[in-house]
């Protein structure tokens, strides 16, 4: 039996990508030394995968930043206002991404959102009138060559044109219909491109699949691959879809002249009823995902091999091809880099290296005709004995603090309305207040102080001095600038995330379990190992430091259950429910200590609240909403009605869930809109949204530093669509990421912009 990957993380092992394109972008190593680094994790991840016998090895899954930004690239969508700037190839391409501030211009990025249910982040391409579609790249060709010369076993993966054509942005009056055709024509003379360079298979990603489709949208896929595969020569072609099922669009499929069908088997549902139901085509391949490329548990081998045993008696012996769900970007790079987790833990982890001998070991017992036989084997008998019991994962006490919370528990009162007039009434801010996400450039300085304590290289003493040196210092930055909601920049904190976990009981954390959120960004998810409960206060005495700082309302700052649980590695044991729960009452413990130690305003921010939501509509309140909202009411219910909650969102499609966000409860609600050029406020005002908003003003993922005019315009556009008692001024995010000058300035301006419009 034969094994795939469908893409592997490209970030390196030591995130090795991360630094030289850093490097770059300060023009501290050339374009020459920043793909040398490139190529060399192309070949290692190429290595890995021949070593542990995958039979097909993906090629253009690499990336300097986004695939989705390569495909645009490929195929010539760039706006006008990136090629004016006449940089190079390359300079272009992370224009596009990061936006560009220099002697040729200021540009702001395209916009940039969550891939479908994962914490990656794509970027959206964005097509004009005027954008003329051709096949100008050669990447996939190049990478091809590259490695054909260590490997034969391979295909050439790219995002499909439907699934690029549904997540671009169309600023013209043009949109899908005017673009289709001609896409679908440079499609086939990509993959004639392909044959020319020897390729034998070419992988077409369409995720969008997995989603509710319209009538018009099977009929715009059926359109685009009549014509794709009636040019395909030579060359196989898979069809690759992962994050759910496709029950749409099966059938059709299964007609169509593909040569092979990947089907994720671990987040389908239906994926196997599919296959029994309708059968299929003995002249196809079908690539199925039994191995979980989102999460980071050992595959369970027993039920694995099951699937394939049942898809086996449907589609044949020599037709099923083992495969991850999905990328493999979505996990880090290996656990031979875990030196700290106890192998009592990590027995029961398998990333992206593992999960290659993971597909060989399933591939092996498939093989074996006798099941009985396959099931005596040390591999399965080993395997099997890990999901019979995990120590330390049951919690009595918190199970049933779980089973005891009440209907009432999740209703705050009095109402918004009257909670609102109190919160005025106290805290007397301006019109329009300016305040910030949380966070503040972490700078080598912070960064070290805490690596030097976690060493023991400080006491905990000067570490604490340390950091409330630092606090103070930002808040009279704060206070001299004239935000007027301030925070304590978060010094202390690695992640927000990560560093709730290390304070709450049921967690594992990782050394260099790195995974790409996006372009350089790398964050490492925390794993809940167990029952969660909150140790001890966790942020209350940093806040209270805060607090005495200075005579202005002080923030309180927490990371919500639900962004906690997303932007972890979960347990597969329990319900995503059962997990929220948990994790709700430890950060609920918090809000009520932060609010008796005197903090007025707390911000638990849901950053990730849309992650989990499942792609299919008709289960978004079965399974998600209908417990992931009210989790969030548990924490913040029973505080006292002055006291003002606020909560944060980022980079993800608001505009389909604003009357469930507006059910959170939140007396204030900041989220991104800067990339997006504001269009979830033509939304906020058609629901007729009734908590207060802070739409992100400038993009904190980018450099560049916003004018003051560009901040007003903003605000005006805000304005004709949020009442100004309600319209708060923000960045769209944390500013851990960005600089010291550029945040002074941007902040500077933020700060004029406000004061002018209340002018």
């Amino acid at each position: 039996m034969r094994t795939a990957v469908i893409g592997y993380p490209r970030v390196g092992k030591d995130r090795e990508l991360k630094f030289a394109s850093e490097k770059y972008f300060k023009n501290e190593i050339s374009e020459n030394e920043l793909k040398d680094t490139a190529k060399r994790l192309r070949r290692e991840n190429l290595d890995l995968q021949k070593a542990n016998g995958i039979d097909f090895i993906s090629v253009n899954d690499f990336s300097l930043y986004d695939n989705m930004l390569d495909v645009a690239v490929l195929f010539n969508v760039i706006p006008d206002r990136y090629r004016e700037l006449s940089l190079s190839e390359t300079d272009t391409f992370f224009a596009m991404a990061r936006g560009y501030q220099g002697e040729k211009g200021n540009v702001k990025a395209l916009a940039m959102k969550k891939w479908f249910n994962t914490n990656y982040h794509y970027i959206v391409p964005e097509i004009d009138d005027n954008t003329e579609i051709k096949l100008v790249g050669t990447k996939p060709f190049d990478e091809f060559k590259e490695a054909f010369e260590h490997a034969e076993n391979l295909k050439v993966s790219i995002i499909g044109p439907f699934t690029f054509l549904k997540l671009a942005k169309y600023t013209g009056d043009k949109n899908i219909s005017d673009f289709e055709q001609v896409l679908a024509k440079e499609y086939v003379a990509y993959l004639s491109k392909l044959g020319e360079n020897g390729v034998k298979w070419a992988e077409f990603d369409e995720p969008y699949l997995v989603r509710d489709l319209t009538l018009d949208d099977i009929k715009l896929f059926e359109r685009l691959y009549r014509v794709i595969l009636a040019g395909k020569g030579n060359i196989k072609v898979l069809l690759q879809t992962y994050f759910g099922d496709v029950r749409d669009i099966y059938n059709l499929l299964t007609q169509l002249d593909f040569d092979a069908i990947g089907l994720d088997f671990i987040e389908g549902k239906k994926s196997l009823e599919l296959v029994k139901k309708n059968g299929f085509p003995a002249d196809k391949l079908l690539f199925a995902g039994v191995v979980n490329g989102k999460n980071i548990w050992k595959n369970n081998y027993g039920k694995s091999l099951e699937i394939i045993r049942k898809l086996r008696e449907i589609a044949g012996n020599d037709n099923i091809v083992v495969n991850t769900s999905c990328s493999l970007l979505h996990v880090p790079y290996t656990l031979e880099s875990e030196h700290k987790i106890s192998d009592e833990y990590k027995k029961h982890f398998a990333f992206a290296k593992e999960k290659l001998s993971e597909l060989k070991d399933i591939a092996e017992l498939a093989d074996e005709k006798d099941i009985k036989k396959a099931s005596a084997s040390e591999k399965f008998v080993a395997n099997a004995e890990l999901f019979k019991n995990r120590v330390d994962s049951v919690d009595e006490k918190v199970r049933e603090r779980v089973s005891n919370i009440k209907e009432s528990d999740y209703e705050r009162s009095p109402e918004f309305k009257e909670r609102e007039k109190i919160q005025k009434d106290k805290l007397k801010l301006p019109l329009f207040p300016t305040t910030t996400i949380g966070s503040f450039p972490q700078t080598i300085d912070v960064r070290r102080n805490r690596q030097d304590y976690r060493k023991g290289n400080i006491s905990k003493e000067q570490y604490i001095a340390f950091n409330k040196e630092k606090i103070k210092k930002c808040i009279e930055f704060q206070e001299e600038i004239g935000l007027d909601v301030l925070v304590h920049g978060e010094y202390e904190r690695n992640d927000m995330v990560e560093y709730f976990g290390e304070h709450l009981a049921g967690y594992v954390f990782t050394e260099k379990a790195w995974v790409q959120s996006y372009g350089t960004r790398c964050v490492k998810p925390p794993i809940i190992w167990g029952d969660v409960s909150r140790k001890s206060p966790i942020t209350v005495e940093w806040s209270k430091y805060a607090k005495s700082c200075s005579s202005k309302p002080m923030k309180g700052m927490l990371t919500g259950p639900v962004t906690i649980l997303n932007w972890s590695f979960p347990r597969e044991d329990i319900s995503i429910k059962e997990s929220i729960l948990q994790l709700a009452l430890a950060i609920r413990d918090e809000v009520l200590d932060l609010e008796k130690a005197g903090i007025e305003i707390i911000q638990i921010d849901e950053a990730a609240l849309r992650e989990k939501l499942p792609l299919r509509k008709s289960d978004w309140y079965s399974e998600y909403l209908d417990f992931a909202i009210p989790a969030f009411r548990l924490v913040h219910s029973g505080v006292k009605p002055e006291t003002q909650i606020h909560t944060h969102m980022c980079y993800s499609e608001f505009t389909d869930i604003i009357p469930v966000i507006d059910a959170m409860d939140a007396d204030v609600i900041t989220f991104e809109a800067s990339r997006s050029d504001l269009q979830i406020l033509d939304s906020l005002k058609e629901n007729n949204f009734k908590t207060e908003v802070g739409p992100g003003v400038y993009d904190i993922h980018s450099p560049r530093v916003p004018s003051v005019q560009e901040i007003v315009d903003a605000l005006g556009k805000m304005r004709s669509r949020i009442d100004d008692s309600k319209l708060w001024v923000n960045p769209d995010c944390g500013l851990k990421t960005r600089g010291i000058p550029e945040t002074k300035e941007s902040l500077i301006n933020l700060v004029k912009a406000a004061k002018t419009v209340r002018g």
